[in-house]
């Protein structure tokens, strides 16, 4: 098979590499799709490599058909149209792949769709739901609303009843957002994060659940306007990785600060989290309430252009890879 591999300077190459063998508890499953995750950007930075045991190549997300199963795997059949998490090696042909990595394509999703499912519904699920303990009638705070994680976590918030606040640049991303369904765009280059999070505070709607992939100075000058017992989840340092922290109000408050990452939780915690997206979000989805949200597909020889894209922010939604046979 094939797959693309980066050499010293970071150029991508679509060479010929082993096919995967597969353990009794794996599934061997021909890819259709990778989508992209910053995370890419950084292990081709040599920066995150794959955990041990996974290919060097990237990819934390595909979809594909199971073409093998191994001897213990009682769930799954060839032929069955999957979307799985992986720890590494999703830019390829093929993919081994452990069962209980594993979920069912939503029905009515193409696999394209639902290769942008597992990981950005993942991280949003684990991050507001268990980490953050979103509840319906709360208020999240979901920065960066044009990223492909943002595209995902907005209207899963929304689909469960919560008020949400997210962040743009621009009067034009906010409107490209907008059916997003966020109660709240600010537009950063004309108002002050914590000016807006002050102002919901004071209406009797502070901010319950801030799921944070920017981090940095805005950090600690928002906090102090958190809800009473109020979750700050950091995800990623995009903006920084330092603060000018309150202690004051996260005292008086009681509030919580939580580092959180999904690529080093233990597989069967990420099982965990995967049963419960297909229990609790897949129905949302299958019937349009929850729509991913796809800003571009490119074959995987266009690797390089698809990273661009990541890289200059221009994206709002997620980057999906097509792989074939002949890319």
């Amino acid at each position: 098979m094939k797959a693309m591999l980066t050499d010293r300077s970071g150029a991508f190459h679509w060479v010929e590499v082993p096919t995967p063998e597969i353990a009794d508890d794996e599934v061997l499953v021909k890819v259709h799709a990778a989508a992209l995750n910053r995370a890419d950007l950084l292990q081709r930075q040599g920066k995150y490599p794959s955990p041990p045991g996974c290919p060097p190549w990237m990819g934390l997300e595909i979809a594909g058909v199971i073409v093998r199963t191994g001897e213990n795997v009682a769930k799954w059949r060839a032929g069955d149209r999957v979307c799985a998490l992986l720890g590494g090696g999703g830019y390829a042909q093929y993919a081994a792949v452990k069962e209980n990595m594993l979920m069912p394509v939503p029905k009515g999703l193409s696999l394209i769709e639902a290769a942008a499912l597992p990981e950005a519904f993942a991280t949003s699920y684990l991050n507001l739901f268990i980490e953050g303990h979103l509840q319906p009638g709360q208020t999240a705070f979901i920065p960066a609303g044009k990223s492909g994680l943002a595209s995902a976590a907005i209207p899963l918030a929304k689909a469960f009843g919560a008020r949400v606040i997210t962040t743009v640049r621009s009067d034009e991303a906010a409107g490209k957002i907008a059916a997003l369904g966020a109660d709240i765009i600010v537009n950063t280059e004309r108002e002050r994060v914590e000016d807006v999070l002050a102002r919901e505070e004071q209406s009797g709607a502070p901010v319950n659940v801030s799921m944070d992939c920017l981090s940095g100075d805005m950090l600690g000058r928002s906090l102090p306007y958190m809800a009473r017992g109020g979750y700050w989840i950091v995800i990623s340092t995009l903006a920084g990785t330092e603060t000018n922290l309150p202690l004051r109000p996260l005292l008086t408050k009681g509030l919580h600060i939580t580092g959180s990452m999904l690529r080093n939780r233990a597989p069967e915690y990420k099982a965990y989290i995967l049963s419960e997206l297909v229990k609790n979000v897949w129905p949302r989805i299958e019937s349009g309430e929850i729509r991913p949200m796809i800003y571009r597909v490119l074959p995987i020889a266009q690797a390089a252009e698809a990273h661009a894209l990541l890289e200059r922010g221009e994206n709002i939604g997620k980057v999906v890879l097509r792989v074939d046979d002949e890319a």
